[in-house]
């Protein structure tokens, strides 16, 4: 079953349950959904890898509101962005934990022979496609900094 059915019947479940935080969180992935089929050159359905990318964008987003909100003190605003990462983490792939996050780095390093900042780039793509829906960009980035200055 596609991302978007898995959606459609989790917001059909949140409805019945009066699940407003859940309603909120899979409305807007249905949103994104929709412009990315609207947007120029794309095709009638998505695939699953942009659906995987939109439910990963709206956590990021989520994530990254739930950070300002508590760095300004504003739990009030920030618990709810936290229960909604929590609604939509269901549709994702298990994420890696840090070590073997790190493992897949040094494994690409070596593998692709990277010596140096000037690789970071072409070490970050193939991880990132490796590790897609798995791990975050940030951490993978700090691994990659840390293995390639050393």
């Amino acid at each position: 079953m596609s991302l978007q059915k898995q959606v459609m019947e989790k917001m059909k479940e949140a409805m019945k349950a009066k699940d407003t935080v859940a309603l909120q969180a899979l409305r807007a992935v249905k949103s994104a959904f929709l412009l990315a089929k609207t947007e120029t050159g794309a095709g009638d359905d998505l695939t699953e890898d942009q659906e995987m990318k939109i439910i990963q964008k709206q956590v990021k987003q989520r994530k990254d509101s739930a950070d300002v909100f508590l760095k300004q003190g504003r739990e009030d605003l920030a618990n709810p962005e936290l229960a909604e990462i929590a609604v939509l983490e269901q549709f994702l792939p298990e994420a890696l934990s840090e070590e073997e996050i790190e493992g897949v780095v040094i494994s690409t390093i070596e593998g692709i022979g990277a010596s140096g900042m000037k690789d970071m780039g072409k070490v970050m793509g193939i991880v990132s496609k490796e590790l897609a829906g798995q791990a975050d960009g940030k951490i993978i980035s700090q691994f990659v900094k840390k293995h390639l200055m050393s």
